[in-house]
C-alpha cells in the first residue's frame, strides 16, 4: 500500500509565498518522476511542474520564474515553492508520483490534493 500525502496549501495574498508538501510512504522500492498538478473550478488538472529522480525540473510557462519544485529522495517527499503567487494560480493542488513498490509494481499515484487560494 502506498500513499502520498499533501500539506501546506491555504490562503495568502497575491505577492506572497506559499510552501506545499507531499511525502510518500508505504511500501515503495523507488521513486522515479515526481510532480505537482492543479485543478481550478471549471478547468481541466494541469501540469504545474516536475521532477526526476536525478533532480532535472520542468515548469509550465505560466509559472517559471516563480515556483520551485525539489524533492529529498531520502524523505521520499517533493515540495513546491510559490513565490509572488496570483490569483490565477488558485486552484487544488495535487501531487503526482511514479512509485515501484517492493513487488516491483510501477503505478502512478495522486494525493488527496491542498487548496491554494490567492486573494487580490
Amino acid at each position: 500500500q502506498v500513499q502520498l500525502v499533501e500539506s501546506g496549501g491555504g490562503l495568502v495574498q497575491a505577492g506572497g509565498s506559499l510552501r506545499l508538501s507531499c511525502a510518500a510512504s508505504g511500501s515503495i522500492f523507488s521513486i522515479s518522476a515526481m510532480a505537482w498538478f492543479r485543478q481550478a473550478p471549471g478547468e481541466e488538472r494541469e501540469l504545474v511542474a516536475g521532477i526526476t529522480s536525478g533532480g532535472n525540473t520542468n515548469y509550465r510557462d505560466s509559472v517559471k520564474g516563480r515556483f520551485t519544485i525539489s524533492r529529498d529522495n531520502a524523505k521520499n517527499t517533493v515540495y513546491l515553492q510559490m513565490n509572488s503567487v496570483k490569483p490565477e494560480d488558485t486552484a487544488v493542488y495535487y501531487c503526482n508520483a511514479v512509485i515501484v513498490s517492493v513487488s516491483r509494481q510501477r503505478n502512478a499515484y495522486w494525493g488527496q490534493g491542498t487548496q491554494v487560494t490567492v486573494s487580490s
